[in-house]
């Protein structure tokens, strides 16, 4: 029985092996269930007909039909009309057909509302809708997602049964499709099911399913899509996608790697390990990169504040030849990217400069309120400051004052300046006008237009940090008035207003906490000097000490101390006694791989020099550097006889 058995497989296996090739690869499958059907058959019968007789009487045939004639009509057509007409033009539609005549109705709509909305009420679109309806189930997975997006765009209402039957036949196939259809479904119409009440069930289970299933991505642009159209719905997808990121990432192109920055900046996640991987990519690989990539990508790494020298160099080593052509708004985009980075490229700045000039008629004062901005942070003073500043400034006021300029009035202009101000929102104005400070550039009449009582008010009543920061800046203002400017007679912000502005963080850092520690060890108590003092000047001080002539340490108490915003003590300081203030600057205080300060702690260090302080300055650079509490010591020991004796010399 055995030796039979043996005989009959190996009968059917050579007549197998001799028919497969003839077969359409369609019908492989269902051969192979006829041969173990005979096999089966065999067995029990031994004189049952050879494999080529049953594959005769077996049909093979495949699951999709052909080609048909109305596919070709669907895709050519170019009005709804023709789509319309096909239900009851004598064509046979396939299960599948009313589908496509839907999506195709979408695609020729999706820029004509008015026309969608004639569109749902026409009865053969009804009649259309209720056939897609009634044989949703055989409608196939790709098609299908197609059709729920065609639906969304042609504005179904949401208690359409149609529209809630496609979505519930989604979500039941939800586990049978392909990751590219979940993808799919999530690029086009996750906007939409967000929009949606009832909607909200199948996005929640979409999500679920591009979570569990992210390891079957296999390519850069489904993660790049995902990230860019679902990952800010789904945190734990997100931290999926930046997985699968980083395993693709050599795969990535330029666009692609500009994709997905812009996405981690637009949700402001800063994945340090992918942004290291995209930026060494973008350091080896030579790329060429457009214009319009790279200010991209410059306002990626400015907004999650991601400082990599390489990079920064690149991006303003390409942006340079661009510049000639680049408008306004990119110029004044590309600068506020750099000074968040707080990267100077000077010869990129001074492009920037030389084009403004170049076009100064033609500036704005938006634009160039944000180009001084930049400036400002980075303290970047152009080589033709004079002409900068007497040129751009007042010709981006004459533009907008055309009107009532005389010939040659351009000092009229500044003077009109005021007026101009007032055009701009509050906040605003007192961003340009700080902007001036830092820069040395400020004047009377732009002081007199932001330190009005009707502006500031509206600051100081706020509790909201961006408006807390607008009136902190409104404190420096009136600091320069009082300080640098001794002609300025008005107005100032009440003292009442300057007492309760913002002081500084109460974390402290490492460097502030040993820098108190060895203080406290060199003044030997607490009557010899202050630490953490808040000044009229909208300015901390790290520590105030005062000495004589013979340069002793002197009570501080004892003394008037006019710069406090809450003044003590009535003694006046006997003659030749010097206040001191110690100023640390900590890491984020400079321009990146620069000694160079920041503009807004180069105006603190001004402003504490013209409230008659000598400076110690005790830059991070310098403290790593000490060692022992020795060290620290006599470090401090040092900058003070230094800072008395530049003093002296004067």
């Amino acid at each position: 029985m055995a030796v039979r058995l043996m005989k009959q497989c190996a009968c059917l296996m050579r007549e197998a092996t001799r028919l497969v090739p003839a077969i359409a690869p369609v019908g492989r499958l269902r051969l192979a269930g006829v041969a173990c059907k005979h096999l089966t058959s065999s067995v029990s019968s031994p004189s049952s007909g050879s494999l080529t007789e049953l594959l005769g009487k077996e049909q093979v045939f495949t699951p999709y039909p052909e080609h048909q004639e109305v596919e070709g009509l669907i895709e050519k057509a170019t009005r709804p009309e023709e789509l319309l007409q096909l239900q009851g033009g004598g064509h046979r539609l396939h299960h599948n057909h009313a589908a496509l005549i839907l999506i195709r109705l979408s695609y020729l709509l999706s820029e004509k509302p008015k026309e969608k909305a004639l569109l749902l009420e026409d009865a053969r679109f009804q009649q259309l809708v209720s056939r897609v309806n009634s044989q949703i189930t055989s409608i196939w997975h790709g098609t299908l997602v197609k059709l729920l997006r065609s639906l969304y765009m042609l504005m179904l209402p949401q208690t359409s049964k149609e529209l809630q039957s496609v979505e519930q036949e989604v979500r039941w196939r939800l586990r049978r499709l392909k990751y590219k259809h979940l993808a799919h479904l999530a690029e086009s119409c996750a906007s939409f099911m967000q929009q949606q009440q009832h909607s909200q069930e199948l996005l929640a289970e979409l999500l679920m399913h591009l979570e569990r299933r992210w390891t079957e991505i296999s390519d850069s642009r489904t993660v790049v899509t995902m990230m860019m159209k679902a990952g800010h719905l789904s945190e734990s997808l997100m931290n999926r996608l930046e997985d699968k990121c980083l395993e693709l990432v050599e795969q990535f192109g330029p666009d692609e790697l500009r994709k997905v920055l812009v996405t981690l900046a637009a949700q402001s996640r800063r994945s340090v390990p992918l942004l290291r991987a995209i930026s060494y990519h973008l350091v080896q690989k030579p790329f060429s990169l457009t214009k319009g990539m790279l200010l991209d990508l410059a306002y990626a790494y400015g907004k999650l504040n991601f400082h990599q020298t390489q990079v920064s160099q690149r991006l303003a080593a390409d942006l340079l030849p661009f510049i000639p052509s680049m408008t306004f708004g990119e110029v004044s985009r590309c600068a506020k990217s750099f000074a968040f980075l707080k990267w100077l490229n000077l010869p990129l700045f001074e492009a920037f400069t030389q084009h403004l000039l170049s076009k100064a008629q033609d500036v704005s004062l938006s634009h160039l309120s944000s180009i001084l901005l930049a400036f400002a942070r980075l303290n970047f003073h152009p080589e033709q400051e004079d002409q900068f500043f007497t040129l751009c400034l007042l010709q981006s006021i004459t533009r907008d004052l055309r009107p009532w300029v005389p010939a040659g009035g351009q000092i009229w202009v500044h003077e009109k300046l005021d007026s101009v101000l007032g055009s701009l929102e509050p906040a605003l104005q007192v961003d340009l006008v700080w902007a001036l400070c830092v820069l040395q550039q400020v004047r009377e009449s732009e002081l007199q237009t932001v330190l009005n009582p009707g502006l500031h008010q509206q600051f100081l009543e706020s509790k909201s940090p961006k408006e807390q920061s607008t009136f902190q800046k409104l404190v420096h203002i009136n600091t320069t008035a009082l300080l640098e400017h001794p002609e300025y007679k008005g107005p100032f912000l009440p003292a009442s207003a300057v007492a309760l502005s913002p002081s500084s963080s109460t974390k402290m850092t490492p460097l502030q906490k040993e820098l108190q520690e060895t203080l406290k060890a060199l003044l030997g108590g607490t009557d010899q000097g202050s630490l953490d003092v808040v000044t009229q000047y909208g300015w901390v001080l790290d520590a105030e000490v005062l000495l004589d002539a013979d340069g002793h340490f002197l009570p501080l108490r004892d003394f008037v101390a006019p710069h406090l915003a809450q003044p003590v003590g009535n003694r006046p300081l006997p003659p030749g006694a010097k206040r001191i203030a110690f100023l640390r600057w900590e890491f984020p205080n400079f321009n990146s791989r620069s000694k160079d300060l920041l503009g807004r702690f180069v105006l603190a260090r001004r402003h504490v020099l013209a409230a008659g302080f000598l400076v110690v300055d005790v830059p991070y650079y310098e403290w790593l550097d000490l060692k022992s509490e020795w060290q620290k010591g006599a470090y401090l020991k040092d900058k003070i006889r230094k800072a008395v004796a530049e003093e002296l010399a004067k």
